[in-house]
């Protein structure tokens, strides 16, 4: 790069940094387009639609209620995917859908849940509801190249077999689809349909297709529902929550600049920019994506600014080295960019196939997380490796060539021997694990339980006031909030705002006859309520039994095929297996520290296991890469506890850097950020430190152990 590059890098890196700033504080036009205020937000932070379904049939089984609640919820993620559907009473579903207003266009969108009939000419009934998967809208082409509309019908093994039957013998025929008893849709068979899936066609627009699929879905449930009752709520948290997460954001983001810059110098500031201009990126991504954002969502955020710096400290680490030796300013930017290449890339595509897993398999907030994991992912390698690298070559074209502003002299560290002191890492590692389990032992055993489940796991109580005034969120948490708190002796208290009047939902673990009757009557006493008016009803958890197998599945298959690919990258399945007993370690670490400290076991649980699963890889990957580097360079009879030693030695400071940055992000939200975002602040940071000591003091040295059982083995 010569220097009017230089200079025209410069200039485009501040009209870049410019425009973001002003589109997402600003925006343009009279929408304000990009506007970080546009972002959908979830009901906790902004609010939505609440639609309480009432199930016709008489008496329906827990495995009906269970199975008609998860395949809502699997549906109401076209609206979004932190929409919750939960049981209240017993035989109603209410459904929460956040960041729209109009519930009357959701129940329109929905349909009305009845029953679904496939019958044959002779009006037999062919298949159910119950029998179809899935139903989309699919786009494809006619004869003369003309755009058409298709329904695409998944099928269930049971259902495969009975429409391969029917369609066998009634080819040429009409089998019509009816709901409600009305018929639908009556399509002619055209040739037998053997494989579980399919086509509806004709002439339809995509509005008419996507209503015919939408019928089918919502017609596929095993409980007929009817309306009861739509609200449009408020927000569960007021805009103190906002607001202290953006301060906390700011000053992690403030602390994290400043840190680098007297690090790293003049390359510091470089990724100082880049990471500015990584922060805009992400705003308008989710903006332009429409991807609903929570709370956890917006600490997911704050969290992926302090990871973002992770590349670039392996960068720059590896510019020192080269520096070190007496190479150049120019020739060890090349070296550093070129080194660390391998390990971002490893360790970035390390993580966004776990993302990619927990969105294929995973439902409700754990599809979520993987959307806003998988676009910190992205853009922080883009910004590393493109961003970064033209700003500090910018700066060296420029004419800013001394020494003394990319590099400052250290004395090189004599290697730790990490490997003779694992017999006092493994130790430690292993009984903080079992602490662990003997505290979750000792509370299951006591009647308190392993946990502190919050009502999105365990379910709870629905008490819903009608206020003599119209309350705030902050005043609801000032006033209203303590008064529950003592009567129920629940910490994690939720409210929501019925929009039109004064009516407050109160979302509390379960409560008792007399409990109810207590909060009935402090409502009175404080806020001069009408008890009589008050009504209460017991709701389930809103994250379902199978949303949290969802969870734990996608999880596994996502650590399998971290191990896969590992294991091909480094040709060694020792690395693999020593990396998922890493993370393994690092997750049981946090599950220990819930189970002492009570913090509640909620959504927030598994966004939490999520972050750390997909942190935690990202230095054991920089460990691994220096070793494989090192077995490149030595012969074959080099000594590997002295390669491992090295190794981790080298990469310490890296290891160190980017577990402080990081924890620097969470530490300012957990001073900042309001109760329940410390709730989540708090096992992070553990995760944190579990993912520093297993990256330096367990996986490079267990790698060592397995190798050398092998050979001993050969």
């Amino acid at each position: 790069m010569n220097k009017k590059k230089g200079i025209i890098s410069l200039i485009l890196t501040a009209v870049l940094i410019g425009l973001l700033g002003f589109t997402t504080i600003v925006g343009f036009g009279d929408a304000h387009i990009g506007a970080s205020k546009n972002i959908k937000l979830g009901l906790d932070l902004a609010g939505g639609v609440s639609i309480t379904y009432q199930v016709k049939n008489d008496n329906p089984t827990s495995e009906e209620m269970s199975d008609t609640i998860y395949k809502l919820q699997r549906r109401v993620e076209q609206y979004s995917t932190e929409a919750s559907v939960y049981q209240e009473g017993d035989d109603r579903i209410n459904i929460e859908i956040p960041g729209v207003t109009d519930a009357n266009k959701i129940l329109d969108e929905l349909g009305k849940p009845g029953s679904l009939e496939f019958q044959d000419p002779n009006g037999e009934t062919v298949i159910t509801g119950s029998d179809v998967k899935t139903a989309t809208v699919k786009t494809g082409q006619d004869d003369l190249n003309n755009k058409e509309y298709s329904v695409e019908l998944t099928l269930n093994d049971d259902g495969t077999k009975k429409f391969a039957d029917a369609t066998t013998e009634f080819v040429g025929q009409q089998i019509s689809i009816i709901y409600d008893g009305e018929t639908i849709s009556a399509p002619s068979v055209k040739q037998a349909i053997t494989g579980g899936q399919a086509y509806i066609t004709g002439n339809f627009t995509y509005e008419e297709a996507e209503n015919l699929a939408s019928t089918i879905r919502i017609g596929g449930l095993k409980l007929e529902l009817e309306e009861l009752r739509s609200n449009v709520v408020g927000a569960q948290l007021g805009a103190q929550a906002i607001s202290t997460s953006v301060k906390a954001g700011i000053a992690g983001l403030v602390l994290v600049f400043l840190l680098m810059c007297f690090l790293y110098l003049l390359p510091g500031l470089a990724s100082s920019l880049a990471l500015v201009i990584y922060t805009g990126l992400v705003l308008v991504i989710l903006n332009a994506f429409d991807i609903t954002l929570t709370l956890p969502g917006l600490a997911g955020i704050i969290l992926g600014i302090g990871m973002a710096v992770d590349a670039n400290v392996i960068i720059f680490a590896r510019v020192k080295e080269e520096m070190s030796k007496g190479r150049s300013v120019r020739n060890s930017l090349k070296e550093g960019f070129h080194k660390a290449m391998s390990a971002i890339v490893d360790g970035n595509v390390t993580t966004l196939i776990a993302a990619a897993v927990l969105w294929l398999k995973g439902s409700g907030s754990v599809k979520g997380f993987a959307q806003t994991l998988a676009i910190g992912i992205i853009v922080s390698m883009f910004t590393a490796l493109v961003i970064t690298r033209m700003i500090v070559y910018a700066f060296y074209a420029v004419g800013i060539h001394s020494e003394k502003l990319y590099y400052r002299p250290k004395k090189e560290r004599k290697p730790f021997d990490f490997v003779a002191k694992r017999k006092v890492f493994y130790p430690i590692a292993a009984a903080v694990i079992i602490a662990g389990f003997v505290v979750m032992g000792v509370g299951s055993a006591s009647g308190r339980g392993a946990f502190a489940y919050s009502l999105e796991f365990e379910g709870g109580t629905s008490t819903t006031v009608e206020f003599d005034k119209d309350y705030s969120i902050d005043e609801l948490d000032e006033k209203v909030v303590p008064v529950v708190e003592e009567i129920t002796g629940d910490k994690n208290v939720q409210t929501q705002k019925v929009a039109g009047g004064n009516q407050v939902i109160i979302k509390t673990k379960t409560l008792d006859l007399d409990t109810r009757e207590k909060l009935n009557q402090a409502m009175a006493d404080n806020f001069g309520v009408d008890a009589s008016t008050i009504t209460a009803e017991n709701i389930s958890s809103t994250t379902s039994k199978e949303m949290r197998q969802d969870a734990v599945i996608a999880v596994i298959v996502a650590t399998i095929c971290m191990l896969i690919y590992i294991w091909l990258r480094f040709k060694d399945i020792r690395f693999a297996g020593s990396a998922v007993l890493a993370l393994i370690h690092d997750v049981l670490v946090v599950i220990a520290f819930y189970a002492v400290s009570r913090i509640s076991v909620g959504n927030t649980f598994i966004a939490c296991m999520l972050t750390i699963v997909g942190y935690s890889i990202n230095a054991t990957i920089v460990i691994f890469d220096r070793i494989r580097e090192q077995l490149k360079t030595k012969t074959k009879n080099a000594d590997l506890k002295e390669i491992v030693n090295d190794s981790i030695t080298q990469t310490l400071t890296r290891s160190i850097y980017t577990s402080l940055t990081t924890f620097i992000m969470v530490f300012c939200l957990f001073i900042i950020g309001v109760s329940s975002m410390r709730e989540f602040a708090l096992p992070l940071m553990v995760g944190i430190l579990a993912g520093a000591y297993s990256s330096v003091c367990i996986t490079g040295t267990l790698w060592y152990t397995l190798k050398g059982k092998s050979k001993k083995k050969k």
